[in-house]
């Protein structure tokens, strides 16, 4: 096996959060980073620098400090194009996140675009912000959502899809690029060229993928994209649309008022030009500036890398957790079909319970339905324990996961 692709201890200084100690442990073991991920002093320090010097509203006034945070802003929206290689920068819309991202869509496109009879397809893989926004539409327009299934070891049903597509009755395909809880990665590639064929427009949850491996939209050819900030070191509150300029100047916007309009009258408003018809009111600045660091961060290592790293360790932690009794994994066996994201069970253990266990001993990992509790009914469970990879974490990070599964055990009996 591989070793040594990224230098983690040296990454691992940069995160001052990572050297916090509980209930009097060693450093923590943050393995909670499909939920978000810590944030690098570039990060936080590029925060605090544009509050301290650059503070003020974006697009409007002329004085010197607010021309400079236009800019800053304005340079972060042309690193994202660069970071997924879109076609033009006025393709990149800034959100709050993947959520709103994907309730714009609904209301823009969808309004205009789903109409009764429709059918909006989607899969059994995804998080609740990836559903509830289409039955939302669908109740309003007479729309039918419909999924496409997995089978017991978390792949899609393509022979389905193919069949749905074939229908004509299909208008929408809304899916993730990787699940959040399975670590399933979607063929979304073949996905897209198989709708395509039909005219069939596909949005791409890419929440779990982006931060974690090279996603190119023109090689995708992925008609949207939604993503969030602080899945990829970057802060909070920031989100990013991308859509085909073609397709997003012919979107009504989605909320009204400020940087949004061009002219308005009594009786009329002429909006302003895309991406900007998008972001209604005061943007969230210091964060989209504050993500251009972290974007800096990513591309300066390389995202070839940080999928090489976590195939190593989604691959170790598969072959360790396979030996402990009565621990069950859902999802793909090969590290190669996953992210870096593993969810399991032990015997009767709740997840929570397991989770309190581990936060005593420095370990953090989330428990839940993950926000995908269509997933969890086929899975026939009610939550999961989930630990999720990210640039910092390191094999010792596992082996010490593995030595509080085993004192679980022993605490429950097992």
């Amino acid at each position: 096996m591989q070793k040594g692709i990224l230098d983690t201890n040296t990454l691992r200084d940069d995160f001052p959060i990572l050297k916090r100690k509980i209930g009097g442990t060693s450093e923590i073991v943050y393995l909670d980073n499909a939920a978000t991920t810590q944030k690098p002093l570039a990060v936080i320090r590029s925060i605090a620098e544009y509050y301290m010097n650059h503070n003020s509203n974006i697009h409007r006034a002329v004085y010197d400090f607010a021309e400079e945070s236009t800019r800053a802003y304005e340079l972060t929206r042309d690193k994202v194009a660069k970071f997924i290689n879109a076609r033009f920068v006025e393709e990149i819309v800034f959100t709050r996140n993947t959520t709103e991202s994907l309730n714009l869509l609904a209301y823009s496109w969808g309004r205009n675009n789903i109409k009764e009879g429709d059918e909006i397809l989607i899969t059994e893989l995804e998080h609740h912000s990836n559903i509830v926004p289409w039955q939302v539409l669908a109740r309003k327009t007479g729309a039918k959502l419909c999924y496409v299934g997995i089978d017991d070891n978390g792949y899609l049903d393509l022979d389905y899809f193919i069949q749905k597509v074939e229908t004509g009755t299909v208008k929408l395909v809304s899916l993730s690029h990787m699940s959040n809880v399975l670590g399933t990665i979607v063929p979304i590639k073949r996905i897209i060229k198989s709708a395509h064929k039909f005219g069939i427009p596909v949005i791409v949850d890419g929440a779990q993928s982006v931060p974690h491996m090279p996603v190119d939209v023109q090689e995708l050819d992925c008609d949207f994209l939604a993503f969030s900030a602080h899945k990829m070191l970057g802060p909070t509150g920031v989100g990013i649309l991308f859509g085909k300029r073609e397709l997003i100047e012919n979107m009504d916007p989605f909320l009204a008022g400020g940087d949004m309009i061009k002219e308005v009258f009594k009786n009329e408003t002429i909006y302003n030009e895309v991406p900007y018809k998008f972001e209604a009111g005061t943007p969230n600045i210091a964060d989209v500036v504050g993500f251009a660091a972290a974007l800096d961060y990513l591309s300066e290592i390389g995202m070839d890398k940080i999928r090489k790293h976590e195939i190593e360790l989604t691959d170790y932690a598969l072959d360790c957790l396979s030996s402990v009794e009565q621990l069950t994994v859902y999802g793909p066996s090969k590290a190669i079909d996953r992210g870096g994201v593993i969810s399991f069970n032990i015997g009767d253990i709740h997840p929570h319970d397991l989770a309190t266990i581990l936060n005593k001993r420095g370990i953090a990992i989330r428990s839940g339905h993950h926000c995908a509790q269509v997933l969890m009914e086929r899975l026939k469970v009610s939550s999961t324990s989930r630990a999720s990879f990210y640039i910092y974490n390191t094999m010792k990070d596992i082996d010490k996961l593995m030595y509080a599964l085993n004192e679980a055990r022993r605490i429950f009996r097992l």
